[in-house]
């Protein structure tokens, strides 16, 4: 008996696992965040090379998001074991208006120059609207400009877990360290 259970489990196991297909958004912008059924996955590609992620087979809905763009959101049907390509095109919105800010993301002083986080994708978040992702706003030169305000920053990670209020202030740099948890 002890042997079918584990038989059983070890099947259902291997069943669940084998039903897993990938997907790979390809499209412009790159850097715009993949998300399935509502969850984060990642960017669409990174240094021009497209990510691959692993999905659960069936159908699934799948939304692009870049701040400077409007959603894209379409159903894609993903097979077992199979690769999925997405193709996908965004629209701008209409680009806000300065004076703005810069926010970066950084290590444990305020002119880090190594980024902490290299290959980071965890989710950057303003009032709860996705901005990017933790590396590319964590490198020289890097950072998001942002009109000036109070915003809810959140940070989505693995190693990099907050929650905070920001001030961004006009023609300043806001610097927001990042501190392994």
């Amino acid at each position: 008996m002890k042997r079918l259970v584990l038989a059983l489990a070890v099947g259902s196991a291997l069943t669940s696992f084998a039903q897993d297909g990938s997907l790979v958004a390809k499209g412009k912008p790159g850097n715009a965040g993949v998300f399935v059924d509502g969850k984060y996955l990642g960017p669409a590609s990174r240094f021009s090379v497209a990510e691959k992620y692993s999905v659960p087979s069936g159908e699934v809905e799948v939304t692009i998001r870049d701040p400077r763009y409007e959603d894209y959101t379409t159903k894609v049907t993903i097979n077992p074991n199979k690769k999925t390509v997405l193709r996908f095109k965004m629209n701008p919105v209409t680009i806000p208006q300065g004076p703005f800010g810069l926010l970066r993301l950084g290590g444990d002083g305020p002119e880090s120059f190594m980024s902490v986080a290299a290959g980071d994708t965890g989710a950057v978040w303003l009032n709860d609207k996705f901005y990017g992702y933790i590396d590319e706003l964590n490198n020289v030169g890097s950072g998001l400009l942002i009109p000036p305000g109070t915003y809810k920053l959140k940070i989505t990670d693995s190693a990099f877990n907050m929650e905070r209020d920001i001030t961004i202030e006009a023609n300043k740099k806001t610097f927001i360290p990042l501190i392994k948890e």
